[in-house]
């Protein structure tokens, strides 16, 4: 009786095991051979996997179309269309295409679907009266083939430019390089050394006797190497570096693929952009010299972990990255910056160990609003509430807190914020007419200022947000403007192939819009950028 109860259970146990195992091996052994190149002209690429971008890592390939739209783009393997998602911002017009061996490919910025998916999404547009959309297909309800024509390459959404971003993603969700499964970029070039810097990173610790961050001078060698001025130090010190990569086709300025640090021929630290989750992009703030960034629009990655930074992508990394430098000893110090063909530049960095009685220390300006990660912070004054959730900010930090007016400075931008921090506006004052013109903007550079997204709720208008910096009320008074383009009185217009009218406002921005022809809903495409509206003729 005992052996017919537990011989189901056991086929369940083992079917588990088979599949898990399945699964687990298709992920561990990344296939080279598996997916094709979306696009059938030679690869150049405007942006390499986990480059470092505002606030996230890249998460795919950008690749060159030409300077033009409207190139085939292949699905690059079988399998099912999953997702499909058009919006004014982000990806533009975005398919997702799930494969039997786990993995996800993802194609973004697209002008048009092929025939069969843009009926598909069409349909489903009008039906919800909506341009922006996401659609979930039920499996089997798009199937692809590898090498049919997917879509059409475009600059739709973010995008600063015509080409596609190409995506491959595990079983997880997490986006992998793409080089690694074979997609082929040719590359011979070595890495560029835009600087080195050295970091003090205790109360003791110096180099050239500053705690300052200290630029280092690079003297290059005929090889394409450098060797840095020798520096004196001591204690405990950390390097950084800005580099970019470039390959054969393209002049752009991209990412790099690893970074590795050597003491002594040692290796200490190392750095490698295979595969990082989403929920963990954010962190790239740690990972760079996030005031040197705000000030100077370059950025330093930083080849040490500092607490609050639990970023996948480091690996064989001894004491966190830091080197520990004694007085009267000598080291060198060495850099590996790579790219995916495994073309390197060294950086050699002579360090002796001196005990300086006088160091110049960074100064610290006190406030009397000091900001922990581990606590949340409140801050009240006349009509402003500000609320800071702990786990914003990623180490201690006074802020500089002044409020003149409607206007709120909560610091600079040179603070990074991984949660929103909560700004509240009373706003009681105004009559209810100006409230509705009301909105909340931020200060930028000579006063220009943004606005935010604005919640409004009875006297309290309020907004969330991950950036520092000075918050006003605005009033907006102006109208959008509509700008017809291709229409004029009496223009006959049933040859014409496209309605374009281009809208705009220089005010608070365009939140909705809706077009109808004799009363009825038309889908117009809008592209923020240009501020056009296109309506395509054979919707009939």
């Amino acid at each position: 009786m005992s052996k017919y109860l537990h011989l189901p259970s056991m086929r369940v146990i083992i079917l588990f095991l088979i599949f898990n195992f399945t699964i687990g091996y298709c992920q561990k052994d990344i296939p080279t051979d598996y997916f094709i190149n979306p696009l059938d002209i030679p690869l150049a690429v405007s942006g390499t996997y986990g480059e470092l971008r505002s606030n996230h890592f890249h998460s795919g390939l950008d690749l060159k179309t030409e300077g033009q739209e409207g190139l085939k783009v292949y699905a690059a393997a079988t399998g099912n269309v999953t997702r499909i998602k058009i919006s004014h911002f982000g990806y533009g017009k975005a398919i997702y295409i799930a494969h039997p061996n786990g993995y996800t490919t993802v194609y973004a910025h697209l002008q048009k679907f092929s025939p069969e998916i843009e009926a598909y999404i069409k349909k489903r547009q009008y039906a919800k009266e909506s341009y922006e959309i996401e659609l979930f297909p039920k499996a089997g309800t798009l199937s692809v083939k590898k090498g049919d024509v997917l879509a059409f390459s475009g600059n739709t959404g973010g995008s600063g430019g015509p080409h596609l971003h190409f995506e491959i993603r595990d079983a997880k969700a997490r986006p992998m390089n793409p080089m690694s499964f074979g997609i082929d970029i040719k590359d011979t070039k070595k890495p560029t050394i835009n600087g080195v810097w050295v970091y003090s990173l205790d109360d003791t610790s110096h180099s050239n006797g500053n705690q300052q961050p200290t630029k280092l001078r690079l003297i290059p060698m005929d090889n394409g190497d450098f060797k840095a001025e020798g520096i004196k130090a001591l204690g405990k010190i950390g390097i950084g570096v800005s580099t970019i990569d470039q390959q054969n086709l393209a002049a752009n300025k991209n990412g790099v693929y690893k970074i590795t640090t050597e003491l002594n021929g040692q290796e200490n630290f190392s750095m490698e952009m295979k595969r990082f989750s989403f929920s963990e992009t954010r962190y790239i703030n740690r990972l760079i010299d996030y005031k040197h960034y705000k000030k100077n629009r370059s950025r330093i990655t930083k080849l040490f972990i500092e607490k609050n930074n639990p970023l996948s992508i480091y690996k064989n990394v001894t004491n966190k990255g830091f080197f520990t430098i004694e007085d009267s000893l000598s080291y060198t110090l060495k850099v590996f910056v790579k790219d995916f063909k495994n073309n390197t530049t060294e950086i050699s960095i002579p360090v002796k160990g001196e005990q300086i009685d006088h160091i110049t220390k960074e100064e610290i300006i006190k406030t009397p609003h000091l900001v922990k990660p581990t606590e949340n912070f409140t801050y009240n004054s006349g009509i402003f509430d500000l609320y800071i959730p702990k786990g914003s900010l990623y180490e201690k930090a006074y802020l500089d807190i002044e409020t003149n007016g409607d206007t709120i400075k909560i610091h600079e931008d040179e603070i990074p914020l991984h949660k929103n921090m909560t700004i509240v506006f009373d706003v009681t004052n105004y009559s209810p007419a100006d409230k509705k013109k009301l909105y909340i903007g931020r200060l930028g550079y000579n006063n220009k200022h943004y606005h935010v997204r604005t919640n409004k709720k009875n006297n309290r208008f309020s907004t969330r947000t991950r950036t520092l910096g000075s918050y006003s009320l605005f009033t907006d008074l102006e109208k959008p403007t509509i700008v017809p383009i291709n229409v004029a009185n009496k223009k006959w217009m049933s040859k014409a192939n496209f309605l374009k009218i281009k809208i705009d406002d220089t005010d608070s921005g365009i939140k909705s819009y809706r077009a109808t022809i004799n009363g009825k809903f038309i889908l117009m495409e809008y592209d923020y950028k240009t501020g056009m509206l296109i309506y395509n003729f054979e919707d009939k």
